[in-house]
């Protein structure tokens, strides 16, 4: 696309900061996406909801979602530009508020035959020795509407539950443990429609897990692309990835993260509907792979709010009756 493409746009708000408890990773992403629009030629303007009244938003003629966790990828902000008439990239508000939903996304796929690890929700009456009869050890603790791996950590006795269960609690209301995998932890990036190259993810030795660390902070982190798996299970991985992603209702770009165990099976771990989009991401990794450069990325990924709900969005600021969004 043309620098005189780029006009079809009209003024674009790249949302990214907020409040969550991503709000250093969403920086950072928000940071890249803007500096690739701009060298694209797109009039994109940085916007921080946490700096900026909302109303502003209606000086914009669309938005790139850049905002991680709760706020920005559970729903929150997809209401707010569905009632402005903004068209914006990724997902609409159901699959939104769902995929920032750990449990109610397991309850949707376990209800349609699609393989996620057992778990159980935890309070402070919880009995931890029925749990630890129920889903063994290891397990894993996570608050549930929190991402980045933020406030997650292995269990390996039962004496470091209840402490595993305050950590995360102080992240959510809402928090559980699951079942521990042990295997390969891949990933698998959505990109209209289609699922893109699977990437394995390989921790240094001495995390537990692929957690914040190792997410965005540790330059030790190896990821295979190859992924190494044969090509019948990539391609079983990535129909497997397409059906959980498309079983929350996510469109447009996304990444579905899963383990394969010791024997060989699959099983879905989260739907990302708002993915990092840092120097450490894997939604660029992937699309490097198939010949996307994070520029063109950036630029595909926003030229999916031209036609939303089946029509040409407008390109003219908010005021201006647009397109609703594909939910």
């Amino acid at each position: 696309m043309g620098l005189k493409s780029m006009e079809q746009f009209g003024k674009v708000a790249v949302l990214f900061g907020g409040n969550s408890g991503e709000r250093e990773v969403s920086l950072k992403s928000g940071q890249a996406v803007l500096d690739a629009l701009l060298t694209k030629g797109v009039q994109a303007e940085a916007f921080d909801p946490s700096h900026r009244a909302l109303s502003d938003l209606t000086d914009y003629s669309r938005a790139f979602i850049v905002l991680h966790g709760r706020g920005g990828e559970d729903g929150q902000i997809q209401g707010l530009l569905e009632w402005m008439n903004i068209p914006y990239t990724g997902s609409g508000v159901l699959a939104s508020a769902l995929g920032m939903d750990k449990v109610r996304t397991k309850q949707l796929w376990k209800g349609i035959d699609l393989p996620t690890a057992p778990y159980r929700l935890l309070d402070e009456n919880t009995d931890f020795n029925a749990v630890v009869a129920e889903l063994g050890l290891p397990l894993i603790v996570k608050p549930v509407h929190e991402g980045s791996s933020v406030g997650m950590s292995k269990v390996e006795t039962l004496e470091q539950l209840e402490p595993a269960y305050q950590a995360a609690s102080g992240h959510d209301a809402v928090v559980m443990a699951e079942a521990w995998i042990t295997g390969r932890e891949f990933t698998v990036a959505m990109l209209n429609g289609k699922a893109l190259p699977v990437i394995r993810l390989q921790p240094p030795a001495d995390v537990a897990f692929y957690d914040y660390q190792a997410k965005y902070i540790r330059n030790d982190t190896q990821y295979g692309i190859p992924s190494g798996l044969s090509d019948a299970e990539e391609k079983e991985l990535q129909s497997l990835a397409l059906r959980a992603f498309n079983a929350v209702g996510a469109t447009g770009w996304g990444r579905v993260d899963a383990m394969q165990d010791e024997q060989g099976r699959f099983w879905l771990l989260e739907v990302n509907t708002v993915p990092g989009m840092t120097d450490h991401s894997l939604v660029p990794m992937a699309a490097k792979a198939i010949g996307y450069s994070f520029a063109d990325l950036c630029v595909e990924i926003l030229r999916q709010t031209l036609n939303q709900d089946g029509h040409v969005a407008d390109a003219t600021p908010a005021s201006k009756p647009t397109a609703a969004h594909a939910g």
